[in-house]
């Protein structure tokens, strides 16, 4: 079943549901379901009348008992037994014999006592059934309003904790004015840097529902941030990701720190001393099930000899960190550029 066929039914499953939650129909309009009726009753009359002559003996209420089952259905019970009567009534008169009459006796009690069984066995199937759609209905739209409360509340909490965030780096930005110490300055920076890209990753990649997202959703507006928060304005980013790469919330975070601390890396010494360069951000799957993110920049290479555990970069340290936190590696490849690679379970 094709995405088109799913979505079809769903469709149809909704149209349905909202169908049978307006039952019974025309409720604060009596007259109008009175008319109906009458109108369905006179039908089934007209059809018995006409079957009649095919009909062998036996079978006075062959139109009729769909017609209360139907009234039943779409009007309520008020209006499915007053259908009832009518149909029994001219079931009766016209079809049980003696026809032509009122008459009671032994066969026409036996009849009418079966007519009158099946009916109000329908009727209060009916009536069940509609009471417990209704209630259905009434939890459904509480489940609905409780949904969306949750949505809004984790929204404004996902907004303080960004909010916040962007406070803690905005104070670390003013502790640095009163450090004179070159070192400490630029731990201090990056810090700052690191908790606002934190706060700004928050409020894009998580939901109430905790459903996934689409990896280019966040890696384009991520890596834009990275690049502008550089003030390098001749660095190009370009994104090369599959439009089926999702990513669970859990991992959003970390494959989001370590993409910026690659990108980082890139323009701070990739791009030292030049103004311009380019960085690109690809997603492949390798055949053993593997996905692969790799950072690309055509700047300066890595140094002869260069070893992520022998570096003094705290970036890199703590991007070797995250992706171990998600069961997969990272690693820096040298040649005509440099290339950050990060390897996670699919």
């Amino acid at each position: 079943m094709g995405a088109r066929d799913i979505s079809t039914g769903r469709a149809q499953q909704r149209t349905a549901r909202r169908l049978l939650e307006r039952l019974p129909l025309a409720a604060d309009r009596p007259w109008l379901a009175l008319s109906i009726t009458l109108a369905c009753v006179a039908i089934a009359a007209v059809l018995r009348w006409l079957a009649d002559p095919l009909l062998p003996p036996g079978f006075p209420y062959v139109t009729f008992f769909p017609t209360v089952i139907l009234i039943a259905f779409l009007f309520g019970t008020r209006m499915g037994t007053v259908a009832a009567v009518l149909c029994g009534v001219i079931a009766w008169h016209f079809f049980i014999p003696p026809a032509g009459s009122l008459t009671l006796t032994r066969s026409s009690t036996v009849a009418l006592l079966f007519y009158a069984f099946v009916v109000g066995t329908d009727i209060a199937l009916v009536h069940w059934m509609q009471r417990a759609n209704r209630k259905l209905g009434r939890e459904r739209e509480l489940s609905r309003t409780l949904a969306d409360t949750r949505e809004l509340l984790f929204n404004e909490l996902q907004h303080r904790v960004s909010n916040n965030l962007q406070v803690a780096a905005g104070l670390l930005s003013v502790q640095k004015r009163q450090v004179t110490d070159l070192q400490a300055r630029a731990a201090l920076d990056e810090a700052a840097r690191r908790l606002g890209l934190i706060g700004r990753i928050s409020r894009q990649l998580y939901d109430a529902a905790g459903a996934t997202r689409n990896m280019r959703e966040f890696l384009e507006p991520l890596c834009a941030d990275v690049v502008e928060a550089s003030g390098r304005t001749g660095i190009r980013c370009s994104i090369d990701v599959a439009e089926d790469a999702i990513l669970s919330p859990d991992a959003a975070v970390p494959l989001a720190l370590i993409v910026a601390e690659a990108m980082s890396n890139a323009i701070e010494h990739g791009f030292k001393d030049r103004d311009s360069g380019n960085i690109d951000v690809r997603l492949a799957r390798s055949g053993d099930g593997m996905v692969i993110v790799e950072v690309r920049d055509d700047g300066h290479g890595l140094a002869e000899g260069f070893s992520i555990d022998a570096s003094d970069s705290l970036g890199l340290r703590i991007a070797t960190m995250l992706a171990g936190q998600l069961n997969g590696r990272f690693e820096m490849i040298g040649g005509a550029g440099t290339t950050a690679r990060l390897v996670l379970p699919a």
